[in-house]
């Protein structure tokens, strides 16, 4: 896991910018849907408007889904549009030079040449758990369902792991200098997924007929729940079947499938383990924050779970984790907000 430098992964092609340089573009990128938003007023904490969310199928680009974004607003905004200036997008891939190749859909784009393309002046490009993390310090009470007490943003390391198409890890340490905050990006999502139980242990055991590597997101993820769905059926016996994710949710949810309804709390207890682990590795004391997309919809079954008893089941390390709060964050669009704050740490 490597500590950015400040500015946050800047394209080391783009010119110095002075100022605030509003408006800004936003963008958080997954491998199904691609949001966009905008900043006029340079205010930490500040919320993007005008956000649409755009399926990343329907668009042979990126650049093509910024400029249909672009050319949209500049049709709301009429003659109060201008073109932005800078420009931050938070991307579900690790980064690495100049080209950006998308994990879980088939997107690639050169940074430079999206920064000229699009008129900017100035183009941050960061990972998406990246920005998820910078955006934890000014989440507010109202958007967070919290395990016991509030999680402490004042200072401490924070962490967020979230399963949505794929599964995200990131964190957040206080700058030690200027007020601001350090993203930790990691591809903590693909570390090995680890067992609790004998039935877990024997679900793994299917899966890796399958997977030479049993990743957490191979199981933990909206591209991975199938996975998990057919390795529970196997060890309970079950004709093989492929049911999609959102079926799995809803046919769990509605309890008119054992074998979904056991899915959901397997991924529930496993996600548990998984986010006790993050704690752990990062010393994460301020909280542990859950996104993504998935999670929100099981509502009170994931508070029910064994999410929890996971968490904190570290044998000796068990009241270490006792006082680290979990929360469920409600707002889906708080990468744009860390997106905009690496704009303005930059």
């Amino acid at each position: 896991m490597s500590m950015p430098a400040q500015p946050t992964r800047p394209d080391p092609a783009a010119p110095h910018v002075d100022g605030g340089g509003l408006p800004w573009l936003l963008a958080d990128i997954g491998g199904t849907n691609a949001r966009f938003g905008w900043i006029v007023a340079d205010v930490p904490g500040v919320r993007a408007s005008h956000v649409q969310k755009l399926p990343v199928a329907e668009y042979a680009t990126l650049a093509d889904a910024a400029q249909a974004y672009l050319a949209d607003l500049e049709r709301t905004l009429g003659a109060g549009f201008q073109r932005p200036r800078r420009a931050a997008m938070a991307v579900a891939t690790p980064i690495s030079g100049d080209i950006v190749s998308f994990t879980n859909s088939p997107w690639t784009f050169s940074r430079a040449a999206l920064r000229d393309g699009l008129g900017l002046d100035e183009l941050l490009v960061l990972n998406d758990f990246e920005a998820l993390a910078l955006s934890l310090p000014s989440l507010a009470p109202s958007e967070l369902i919290c395990h016991g007490p509030l999680p402490d943003v004042s200072g401490s390391t924070l962490a967020v792991i979230g399963p949505g198409t794929g599964l995200g890890v990131g964190g957040v340490v206080k700058a030690p200098r200027g007020g601001g905050w350090i993203a930790l990006p990691g591809e903590g999502g693909h570390a090995t997924l680890a067992a609790a139980d004998d039935f877990e242990a024997e679900l793994l055991r299917h899966v890796r007929r399958d997977f030479a590597h049993v990743s957490a997101e191979r199981l933990l993820s909206g591209i991975g729940l199938p996975t998990l769905q057919r390795g529970v059926d196997a060890v309970l016996g079950l004709p093989e079947r492929t049911l999609a994710a959102e079926q799995i949710v809803e046919l769990g949810l509605a309890g008119s499938d054992a074998a979904c309804s056991r899915s959901l709390d397997v991924f529930c207890a496993m996600l548990g383990g998984l986010a006790g682990n993050v704690a752990l590795t990062l010393g994460a004391r301020g909280g542990i924050f859950i996104g993504g997309g998935i999670v929100p919809r099981l509502g009170e079954r994931f508070f029910a779970s064994q999410f929890r008893e996971r968490f904190v089941a570290k044998g000796r390390f068990r009241p270490y984790l006792e006082a680290i709060p979990t929360a469920l964050i409600t707002d889906t669009l708080c990468a744009l907000t860390g997106a905009a704050q690496a704009l303005r740490q930059s």
